[in-house]
């Protein structure tokens, strides 16, 4: 067990059990436009700078989010949603929000990780994207 901070969140991560989980694990599984917008955005390495580096502090790689959503696009771009699961549990969470980038939480819901390792949590991200696919492909 590894004690770590994200985003101000003092988290203890089985890194082992983790990057075991990770190992075994396809990438998001999601065809629609939104979805193969943001796989794109994860191959290329165009997620945000602190969404890059909390995910290689971790060994997790981009593509194998545990959880996708596109909440709305306007004209910023294409806003979302999504997380990626790790084996341990959150210590201690910031008295406030101290940014809208990166959270802690808790979130049972198996979807796009089952036979997760407990107890865990989840690390995720709202950010927004622009759109790098074909117009064809929306």
């Amino acid at each position: 067990m590894k004690n770590l901070t994200l985003f101000s969140y003092s988290v203890e991560v089985n890194l082992e059990a983790t990057q075991n989980w990770y190992t075994q694990a396809d990438a998001w599984g999601c065809s629609c436009g939104h979805c193969r917008n943001f796989l794109e955005h994860a191959k290329r390495n165009t997620l945000p700078g602190a969404v890059s580096a909390a995910l290689k502090k971790l060994d997790i790689p981009a593509e194998k989010a545990t959880y996708v959503s596109e909440l709305y696009t306007d004209e910023d771009g294409v806003h979302y949603q999504f997380s990626y699961r790790l084996a341990g549990t959150i210590l201690a969470a910031p008295s406030q929000e101290v940014t809208a980038l990166g959270r802690c939480c808790h979130e049972p819901y198996p979807y796009g990780a089952p036979n997760f390792p407990e107890p865990h949590f989840d690390l995720e991200f709202c950010v927004t994207l622009p759109w790098i696919l074909k117009e064809a492909d929306r």
